[in-house]
């Protein structure tokens, strides 16, 4: 088991790793709209934060010697389910393989992000 580190994605809120690489896979940590560079949460509109959210991940994939494209399951948490379709609009151009996905409504997200997604990919 390795614990994946980069400075390219925001450092974790709480007591968890970015991610784990074990058996071949890497498992990602929800990420929210986090600037790296500062990490605050920079809030904004669905597309705004989804975006921000995929290349927090993209990030931390690519540290771990994998990719988007190696991704296998993601979860989608959306604070409000009408951003569903915006939210969509931005995933389908970085999850071309289309992994599988579940995609649930929360009530909160941390922060009052309106997004929080996680993956788990290959290596």
């Amino acid at each position: 088991m390795e614990r994946i580190f980069t400075k390219e994605a925001p450092k974790a809120i709480g007591p968890y790793s970015q991610a784990i690489k074990a058996g071949g896979f890497v498992v990602c940590s929800g990420q929210i709209a986090i600037d790296p560079k500062t990490n605050e949460f920079k809030p904004g509109t669905i597309i705004e934060e989804t975006t921000r959210v995929i290349e927090n991940l993209k990030a931390v994939l690519e540290q771990a010697h994998s990719g988007l494209e190696k991704t296998i399951k993601v979860t989608v948490y959306l604070s409000d389910i009408e951003n569903f379709t915006e939210m969509n609009k931005v995933y389908e151009n970085y999850f071309v393989n289309k992994p599988a996905r579940s995609t649930v409504e929360v009530s909160k997200l941390p922060k009052g992000a309106k997004v929080e997604i996680d993956v788990i990919a290959e290596t």
